[in-house]
């Protein structure tokens, strides 16, 4: 029996040094909660590897594995990343950033000659993705947005670069040149499908004053067209334009796919105007979508600084699907930072989809892999995770005033950039925009070639 335990232990400890050999050791003068969240943002979540952080510098000379020393000198023959100072520090200041270009790719907080890359890849991709810059003064726009304008990305012209991926792979190429014997997971591309339901229905349900109010002000300004719609709509005789849930369904099983929906579900207001929950036929439809899909919350204008309004409208929704409601994407992608995370982690919500911009497409934070938020003011990193979106149906339409040929051109030059790097592609839409009527007359064709392209990449990869 001793023997048999001793046995055991042995092995135990033969598979803990050789796990040990296969991860990363990375040598640090001092460890920070800021330096230990992006290291595991970069090596577990986007490279799918392994490391263990360390200042003891015997033992990771002692390594047999890959090194990276994370100083501002070099003293083996492992890999040298010289630090720049933000993620030693705990407090929040104006950075002076000059971005230039190295490899194709944009980077900034350059260090050092002497290392094996020109920049501090730790610093950067922390900046990026912690969104730094958002906590400090900066003009925002009518609804209290930091506009993409305001962005390191925008103004060093790589805000359609998902650049935490690309330099994250340029440090893999340079390890496995290092180290040819250490493999890296194959990693694979992924698409999600969004949908937000604003109005769950254009004319149906509204109730008789706002069908009546809305009646009259197409009359007033002559159009007849929506008049004739409404009527039409409401007695029967014509499908509501914008009850698409069944063209949805159709594509998913046509392309394999499932999409994730966000109903609105507020008191009606001036930019929350879906129909109210307390109409069955809502209740109802929201049901018969969460048999076969996940379903979210879509906090309303009015919650966006009321934790009790938004607290109301989970317990809502919660109500109609009978279980926890913990995903989430803000109407009007109202985020501000820290403030709109830490209500909903407060309201129970486990996981966002409101990273990206109205005005612009691309990538927000810089990265295309979902990834934790991490708190700046609290220097803490939460179990909240963030999904950033790259393009939205309203910002192709009414933003860049694309027509649907230029649409899907835009989206398929991100795509592939997602493609490339094996990240994540998330699209938003409303059900509204694939009603293929009025301004939204061939977008429905454009959100089919969009989950076509998208799922492409999965079966081939499958």
């Amino acid at each position: 029996m001793n023997m048999w335990i001793a046995e055991e232990q042995a092995l135990q400890w033969y598979f803990l040094i050789t796990d040990f050999a296969h991860m990363i050791a990375i040598y640090t003068n001092t460890v920070t909660n800021r330096l230990s969240y992006i290291l595991r943002l970069i090596f577990c979540d986007i490279l799918g590897t392994e490391f263990e952080l360390t200042t003891d510098k015997d033992k990771f000379l002692q390594h047999k594995g890959p090194r990276i020393s994370y100083t501002t000198e070099r003293f083996d023959d492992g890999i040298l990343i010289c630090p720049s100072g933000l993620l030693f520090e705990d407090k929040i200041e104006q950075q002076k950033l000059n971005v230039t270009e190295w490899e194709g790719m944009k980077i900034f907080y350059q260090t050092s000659g002497t290392a094996d890359l020109p920049f501090d890849i730790f610093s950067a991709s922390f900046y990026m993705v912690s969104r730094y810059k958002e906590y400090l003064p900066c003009r925002k726009d009518k609804f209290k947005r930091f506009e993409a304008t305001e962005s390191l990305a925008y103004e060093g012209r790589f805000l359609e670069e998902p650049v935490i991926n690309q330099w994250s792979l340029k440090l893999k190429d340079i390890l496995q040149k290092k180290y040819p014997d250490f493999k890296f997971p194959v990693q694979k591309f992924q698409f999600i499908s969004t949908i937000d339901v604003d109005n769950a229905y254009a004319f149906k349900h509204k109730g008789l004053l706002r069908t009546t109010g809305a009646s009259l002000r197409s009359l007033l300004h002559g159009d007849i067209n929506d008049f004739i719609v409404r009527i039409l709509t409401l007695t029967g005789n014509m499908e509501d334009p914008y009850d698409t849930y069944d063209d949805i369904r159709l594509l998913e099983k046509k392309y394999g796919f499932t999409s994730l929906f966000f109903f609105l579900v507020g008191d009606y207001n001036r930019y929350d105007t879906n129909i109210s929950l307390r109409k069955m036929p809502f209740r109802n439809l929201i049901s018969i979508i969460a048999s076969d899909h996940k379903v979210g919350i879509h906090p309303s204008t009015a919650s966006n600084k009321n934790i009790a309004i938004l607290q109301k409208e989970i317990n809502r929704l919660m109500k109609v699907l009978r279980n926890p409601v913990t995903m989430s994407r803000q109407h009007f992608l109202m985020l501000e930072m820290p403030a709109t995370y830490q209500r909903l982690i407060e309201a129970g919500i486990l996981e966002d989809y409101s990273m990206g911009y109205a005005s612009h497409t691309g990538f927000r934070a810089g990265i295309c892999t979902p990834f934790r938020f991490y708190h700046l003011t609290e220097e803490k990193e939460t179990d909240f995770v963030i999904h950033p979106f790259q393009v939205m149906d309203v910002t192709l339409q009414q933003y860049l005033k694309l027509n649907p040929d230029e649409a899907f051109e835009k989206i398929k030059i991100l795509m592939d950039k997602v493609k490339k790097v094996k990240g994540t592609f998330i699209a938003l839409w409303h059900n509204e925009s694939l009603s293929d009527k009025g301004v939204w007359k061939g977008w429905r064709n454009v959100f089919e070639e969009t989950v076509r392209m998208g799922t492409e990449e999965v079966t081939s990869d499958e």
